[in-house]
């Protein structure tokens, strides 16, 4: 492999689904502001809207995802105009 072509910042972080609150560990170079502690150890701590756990696809289960009231925001400047 080329040197110097990856990052050198991987370490251990925690992800978590913000729609059913499952946590993982992976290694990733992402920045993070917040922690959380798992089992004694604190890890950095990146929250997502979609994982694996909560995707239709993986799941199977159609599911409307509403962060931050985008469809209602969406309703309130279009209507439910149907032609």
């Amino acid at each position: 492999m080329k040197q110097s072509t990856h990052p050198e910042t991987y370490r251990l972080v925690a992800f978590k689904d913000m729609s059913n609150d499952t946590v993982f560990i992976t290694r990733s170079c992402t920045p993070s502001k917040e922690t959380i502690n798992i089992e004694g150890v604190d890890y950095p701590l990146i929250k997502v809207e979609i994982s694996n756990t909560s995707h239709p696809f993986y799941t199977g289960k159609m599911k409307l995802v509403d962060t931050a009231g985008r469809v209602d925001k969406f309703y309130q400047r279009y209507g439910n105009k149907k032609k």
